[in-house]
């Protein structure tokens, strides 16, 4: 996934309460849900929105569908985000 993807999805805060919410351990769709006030479709539509962008992984148990972070795109934004700041031994 590009960064441009990964920004999108970042940029709302119900997905990033998901992913606050993931930092503690996978969860189901349900778990997800019962924290927020929205429809099942809508969380459905910010995890696939997560999902699209490189963000979830998800794993299947039984009859459920565990999220959980995919640190791989985090590390690769850190990493952009710290090429912006140019060589740090640099003067000034």
């Amino acid at each position: 996934m590009g960064i441009s993807e990964t920004m999108k999805a970042l940029a709302d805060p119900v997905r990033r309460n998901i992913l606050e919410m993931l930092k503690s351990g996978p969860k189901s769709a349900g778990e997800i849900a019962q924290v927020f006030d929205l429809t099942a479709a809508t969380v459905s539509y910010h995890l696939s929105q997560l999902k699209k962008a490189g963000l979830l992984l998800e794993e299947r148990q039984k009859n459920f569908i565990y999220y959980r972070l995919d640190m791989t795109i985090f590390e690769e934004v850190l990493a952009w985000v710290r090429s912006l700041g140019g060589n740090e031994n640099e003067e000034k």
